[in-house]
């Protein structure tokens, strides 16, 4: 990023996508049975994968804002843009090709659920908009932290008006975006709001990070944040709707799961970086630089992704405890293992990408 790196993102982003692994691979092929919420065991495990997602998200926006405008500095920032909208779309390129049949498409057989939206189309279009608000912004930084926020803020306190949202006179490819009415996972809304929140920390970085005191700051106001978030911030929006008499305020309140798993993401973001000087081994940090190619060789294994021939399809939900357990480290480790010794670098993927389009450019005009 610079000669003051920030380890304790790639280490917050290899937390994030280990977690993700073990969530999918437990939740995919964990025996019905066994799903006991009342079982303090498992009553962790979910969880740590509620927060696992609004982790991502937010490590994403975080990291991608920051090095954005940072990008001013070295008078990069039109080259920084352009890779960030080639990298959103590719992320949705990726995400949709995922879900494509490719045997039932050869046999004439056609359905629309590889249109529906997962975590990769999710966080490509929020890297697009990014790059489209720091543009309209004039890359005035101060604007940008202040819309990002704003924009966090909107849609978590919003979060109501969209919850059951249902679309049906739009074409599923732009609808699935915002409802989950289709079989969608992370729509836009809210999971932009987590990106937008990574947004406007990463420009708390990027102004006071050289300051000598900023570290124990951030640190400080992450922990006291994100437990105020935890504890009080339905009370708050209580007190707030007491005030107003808004009704959408007592609603977010009766189901605040945005602001408390934010609150948990703040928590998570203090520990990492308290400890950055501790976890800032070479393997740490190399799955963190590795996610995209970790998570699309984990989607393969466990759906079948192109074949239609995955763990979901051979094992179902049939395993005990322990060999979920077992068998999730066994996991973690070969989809590891593959993406640090037989696939590119994230950085050759995408450089190969802007030399293809290029090359179309080149042939076009």
């Amino acid at each position: 990023m610079s000669a003051k790196r920030l380890y304790f993102i790639d280490a917050v982003r290899a937390f994030a996508i280990l977690m993700m692994l073990q969530g999918h691979f437990i939740d995919t092929l964990l025996d019905v049975s066994h799903r006991d919420s009342s079982n303090m065991a498992f009553k962790t495990w979910e969880y740590f994968r509620g927060i696992t997602a609004p982790t991502f998200f937010t490590i994403s926006g975080l990291i991608f804002s920051y090095l954005l405008i940072k990008a001013k500095h070295s008078g990069t920032e039109k080259e920084r843009m352009r890779k960030g909208l080639i990298r959103g779309l590719m992320l949705i390129g990726i995400g949709y090709s995922l879900r494509i049949p490719i045997f039932e498409w050869l046999i004439g057989k056609f359905n629309s659920y590889f249109l529906v939206i997962d975590v990769l189309q999710c966080i490509g279009l929020s890297l697009i908009i990014i790059v489209v608000i720091y543009r309209l912004t004039f890359k005035k930084t101060l604007i940008f932290s202040i819309l990002m926020l704003l924009f966090g803020l909107a849609i978590f306190i919003s979060e109501p008006l969209y919850r059951g949202i249902e679309l049906p006179n739009i074409p599923k490819l732009f609808a699935n975006y915002l409802s989950k009415s289709n079989g969608s996972i992370f729509n836009i809304i809210p999971w932009f709001g987590y990106v937008a929140f990574g947004g406007f920390i990463s420009t708390l970085f990027y102004r006071y990070v050289e300051r000598p005191r900023f570290k124990v700051a951030i640190v400080s106001g992450f922990f006291v944040v994100g437990i105020l978030l935890i504890s009080k911030s339905a009370w708050l929006l209580m007190q707030l709707y007491f005030i107003t008499d808004l009704e959408i305020l007592k609603d977010v309140a009766y189901y605040n799961y945005l602001f408390t798993r934010f609150g948990n993401v703040l928590i998570l973001f203090a520990l990492f970086y308290a400890a950055e000087n501790y976890i800032k081994q070479p393997i740490i940090l190399k799955i963190g630089q590795k996610t995209l190619s970790i998570y699309v060789i984990h989607f393969i294994i466990i759906y079948g992704s192109y074949t239609g021939i995955g763990l979901h399809q051979l094992i179902g939900k049939t395993l005990v405890p322990w060999q979920a357990i077992i068998g999730a480290l066994f996991f973690l480790t070969t989809v590891c293992f593959i993406s640090f010794y037989y696939v590119k670098t994230n950085k050759f993927i995408y450089s190969s990408i802007r030399k293809l389009i290029d090359k179309v450019k080149k042939y076009t005009n």
